[in-house]
């Protein structure tokens, strides 16, 4: 218990922190726009976009589809057996910038997601791995930024996402 206790107490600090920086009102606006980016709608263009092109033979679609079929319930388990409360709930006197999707915080959604997929693509289309990767880091920083998420919430995404995709790509490459 003192360790989940000693990471909790670290997250609160480092959020208190960004929360209180000078740039924080311009990071909350650019966090805005880069978390919508993770909502879900560009993954479900993508695999139209793979489906359009290449059709049900694609490995990139298939590893894609198999990748959310796996990362969405084990995240909603995680999600809902840890229920750790966010920080507009955790924290006295702080209201979040966005309204959550849901009730609990760890891990994020968004940036799993966001990881994976950029692993999954960067895997197929190399040239665009670094810039994925970029994105996918503002995507969990965003979503500090916007006060749904502690970074260990993020971090914990981050985790999740490349792992499944490494675990998709096996199942659908090899």
């Amino acid at each position: 218990m003192g360790l989940i206790y000693s990471v909790h107490k670290y997250d609160v600090f480092m959020f208190t922190y960004l929360i209180n920086t000078s740039i924080y009102k311009y990071l909350a606006l650019f966090s805005r726009y880069v978390s919508k980016t993770a909502d879900g709608p560009l993954y479900f263009l993508l695999a139209l976009f793979l489906y359009w092109q290449e059709g049900l033979d694609s490995l990139f679609l298939k590893t894609l589809l198999l990748a959310f079929l796996i990362e969405r319930p084990i995240y909603f388990i995680l999600k809902n057996g840890f229920k750790r409360n966010r920080p507009a709930v955790a924290l006295e006197n702080f209201t979040s910038l966005v309204t959550p999707s849901d009730q609990f915080s760890f891990p994020s959604g968004h940036t799993s997601a966001a990881f994976m997929v950029a692993a999954i693509t960067g895997y197929f289309l190399p040239v665009l791995l670094l810039p994925l990767l970029i994105w996918s880091t503002l995507v969990g920083f965003s979503r500090v930024v916007l006060g749904v998420h502690f970074p260990t919430d993020t971090l914990m995404g981050m985790i999740l996402g490349v792992s499944v995709a490494i675990y998709s790509l096996n199942q659908i490459i090899i």
